[in-house]
């Protein structure tokens, strides 16, 4: 019973402004595995559902054709990049020894949205719920040292706020903790790693359709893809803004609780950690995304520092 409430209190502390995105997921996670999560269905239903309000409601500071601009100029370079990410996550499969599932999984995770590409893709490619869950904890664990870890970095290499934002949308694989991060970097790297790491969400849809089509069929499930409509919501919400004039003031309020709303759904995603995914948590996949991730993070940084990829806003 104790937990129980420790757990509501703790859960309720993240909307006040004392608890930053970083502190709510380590706590959330140091939680659940200490005491465990009393409520991991529940939990893990409302973190998908609070984390999609929020990223709508995100939408209410937004500029559609800003968003759209975005989209469109970084078509190239966004197809390009998942094809080199997912092409080196084939190649260190075979060097590290990872079956293709697991590695797919942990690419598509990398090169897109973390496990909204995982969940979408799974079904897809026939993977086993074990294969799912590794390739989810690898994703979550990377996710928690980004959250901790960029902006320190971004504050090494002095980048400006909107430079920050990109490199979070390119190389921190979960829109959680892109928000989280940039978050940390104040409201234009918020504005930059939001829409960039949105846009590129949307590839979700395209990859799930071609690996249906590719990917053999012996190995398919038949199950359906769970494809990001959130997105689309996000979308309608920036349109609203944008051609309703008198909508902008509300919603930078609606915008701003949804960044509050985001730290609660850190905790809950930390709080979804379990001693059992720890223990699934095999060394060649997490070899396998550690270096997938750090070669990602180091090509992007690079670019970002040099120039060669520039803020879209």
């Amino acid at each position: 019973m104790l937990h129980r409430v420790v757990f509501f209190a703790l859960a309720a502390l993240t909307l006040t402004p004392w608890v930053s995105a970083p502190l709510a997921l380590v706590a959330g996670a140091v939680f659940a595995l200490i005491a465990g999560n009393p409520f991991p269905k529940q939990t893990a239903r409302a973190q998908a559902w609070l984390l999609q309000g929020s990223v709508v409601g995100l939408g209410a500071a937004m500029n559609l054709e800003v968003i759209l601009s975005v989209g469109a100029s970084g078509v190239l370079q966004t197809a390009l990049t998942l094809g080199l990410t997912l092409t080196l996550a084939w190649g260190l499969s075979r060097a590290f020894r990872v079956e293709p599932v697991s590695a797919l999984l942990i690419g598509v995770g990398t090169a897109i949205c973390g496990g909204s590409a995982i969940a979408a893709v799974a079904p897809v490619i026939g993977a086993r719920p074990q294969q799912t869950s590794v390739a989810l904890a690898v994703v979550f664990v990377l996710n928690a040292v980004a959250l901790v870890l960029f902006p320190a970095l971004g504050q090494l290499f002095a980048l400006s706020p909107a430079a920050f934002g990109l490199w979070s949308a390119l190389a921190i694989h979960d829109t959680s903790s892109v928000v989280g991060a940039s978050l940390q970097f104040g409201g234009e790297a918020l504005a930059v790693g939001t829409t960039v790491k949105l846009t590129r969400a949307l590839w979700i849809i395209p990859l799930t359709l071609v690996l249906a089509r590719v990917w053999p069929r012996s190995e398919a499930t038949g199950q359906g893809t769970k494809r990001p409509w959130f997105i689309l919501g996000f979308l309608a919400v920036a349109a609203l803004v944008t051609w309703v004039p008198a909508l902008q003031a509300p919603g930078r309020v609606v915008a701003a609780v949804s960044r509050q709303v985001l730290v609660l759904t850190l905790f809950l995603v930390g709080a979804g950690v379990s001693r059992e995914a720890v223990r699934a948590l095999g060394v060649r996949p997490l070899v396998l995304g550690v270096s997938l991730w750090l070669v990602v993070a180091s090509a992007s940084l690079a670019a970002v520092k040099l120039g060669w990829l520039v803020p879209p806003l």
